[in-house]
């Protein structure tokens, strides 16, 4: 047995190696400690165990209910919002057929050609396009295809959507804006369908960024920040397109932009994520309480910018440590920023360092994948550390 062991840490710590010789990391030799190994030696796994989903119960305020995967809830959303505002618009590449991952299905047929359509392949052009119709006083619900594919637009979304109302004095705005896309690791997608870009915008003012969970949650964050005043950057976690279901209120309802939520209460550590990461945190936080007896407290962000400092800060306060995750790269990732706050605003409480646990500092890796995402036993070694330090 400890022959087998032995030889399966060789390969992985190969496999590590490997990866970070590729892209070329130069302290790649620090992250390759006896550590760093042990907490990947499991994520070959990855996949389905890493993101187990857990439904929420919906509010009964907001009354009956259907069973809805994520993409049927974002899809219901759009619906409800096109009905209810005939100045709003949905388009992106591939939109009218249904898209890629079939959000828009059947909107086109709806709501007509004139306002569900197709755009040409330039993401420049699509957030271009959103810009003049909500500057004009319409309402744009944009798609970008996937995540990765919103760098070209990056200019657009940045220099013009985020400063129209602060540089014309509130004269103009394009808050009537929503870019919604698709963001994260599916298992293979590699470079160019796995990235993780909400830290890019949040460092932004003047946007918003929404990251839900699940369908309950999306389809009211997505009804919120299409009739939000502001531009609003839209993250769906295409892993739980099809996989996450709940049952989802049918009516008109919103989720409050800039509120996190207890997902799970706690008295020990305090666990911060969101998007799909918030399901891998919460069942590393069942797995703390089985083995080690500890009360994990797990909060979703739900919005990015502008984050609940203060729901944080008052879980921080009463646990005394935290632990923080994304699947997006460490350094510079939103990790760093809530750790900041949470140095400066909590000192005083803290009983252990903030513990943060990120994708790796490299590009997103196709056969790799499974060692750089942070799964849930890499989230249960940091709640060990905070715990015994």
């Amino acid at each position: 047995e400890q022959k087998a062991k032995l030889q399966t840490e060789t390969k992985m710590a190969a496999s590590v190696r490997t990866l970070f010789r590729l892209s070329a990391v130069s302290d790649a030799k620090a992250l390759l400690s006896a550590g760093a190994v042990r907490g990947l030696h499991a994520t070959a796994r990855c996949s389905a165990e890493q993101k187990a989903f857990f439904e929420e119960t919906a509010d009964a305020a907001h009354g009956p209910t259907e069973k809805m995967n994520l993409f049927t809830a974002i899809n219901n959303a759009m619906d409800i919002a096109l009905a209810k505002d005939p100045n709003s618009y949905l388009f992106g590449e591939d939109v009218a057929f249904g898209g890629v991952f079939r959000c828009s299905v059947n909107l086109q047929k709806k709501h007509g050609a004139h306002r569900v359509f197709n755009t040409p392949l330039c993401e420049q052009g699509i957030a271009a396009f959103g810009i003049g119709i909500a500057s004009n006083g319409g309402t744009a619900i944009a798609e970008i295809q996937f995540a990765d594919y919103i760098f070209p637009a990056f200019d657009q979304i940045v220099n013009e959507a985020a400063k129209y109302r602060f540089r014309s004095g509130n004269q103009f705005n394009s808050g009537k804006l929503t870019i919604r896309a698709p963001y994260g690791a599916v298992g293979h997608g590699g470079l160019y369908h796995s990235q993780s870009p909400e830290a890019y915008f949040a460092h932004t003012p003047g946007l918003k960024v929404v990251m839900p969970r699940g369908p309950i949650q999306a389809k009211g964050l997505l009804l919120a920040s299409i009739r939000d005043p502001d531009p609003v950057i839209f993250l769906e976690p295409k892993f739980l397109y099809r996989s996450a279901r709940e049952n989802v209120p049918v009516g008109d309802y919103e989720v409050p932009l800039g509120k996190a939520q207890i997902v799970r209460p706690g008295k020990d550590v305090s666990i911060i994520s969101y998007g799909s990461q918030v399901h891998v945190v919460h069942a590393a936080a069942l797995m703390a309480e089985e083995q080690l007896g500890v009360s994990c407290e797990v909060i979703d962000l739900r919005t990015v910018m502008p984050w609940d400092v203060d729901t944080v800060v008052e879980s921080v306060k009463k646990t005394g440590r935290a632990v923080v995750s994304h699947e997006a790269p460490q350094t510079a990732g939103f990790a760093a920023e809530i750790s900041s706050v949470i140095q400066e605003r909590c000192f005083l409480h803290l009983e252990a360092p903030v513990q943060r646990v990120c994708g790796w500092d490299t590009p997103f890796p196709l056969i790799y994948e499974p060692y750089y995402v942070p799964d849930k036993l890499r989230c249960f070694e940091a709640i060990k550390t905070a715990v015994k330090f």
